[in-house]
């Protein structure tokens, strides 16, 4: 399988929401790109912990609640690119690249 997109839904009560931010919870990068690196290891079937963030852009806040597609392709030199869409807009996009031979 060359890619796939994955769903998921930001949990209202997700533990990152207590400290970021007071009155305004917004989804952290993090949890965004440890999503991705989950979804990688079920677009590949295999685990992928010692893989690396090759690159990562947020280009949109992402709150409680939201429903997320995360888009995951294989890169011709064995990495994965992705892309994470809420509704009609663009949050987040990047790369992730497997270790070293």
């Amino acid at each position: 399988m060359d890619g796939a997109e994955f769903a998921w839904t930001v949990p209202a009560d997700h533990p990152a929401f207590a400290g970021h931010f007071p009155g305004r919870p917004i989804v952290p990068g993090v949890v965004l790109l440890d999503r991705a690196l989950l979804f990688a290891e079920k677009l590949l079937g295999a685990p992928v912990d010692r893989w690396q963030v090759g690159n990562a852009k947020f280009l949109s806040p992402v709150g409680p609640g939201e429903a997320l597609i995360f888009a995951l392709r294989r890169t011709p030199r064995g990495g994965i690119a992705f892309s994470v869409r809420a509704a009609d807009r663009e949050v987040a996009s990047g790369s992730l690249t497997p270790p070293a031979p």
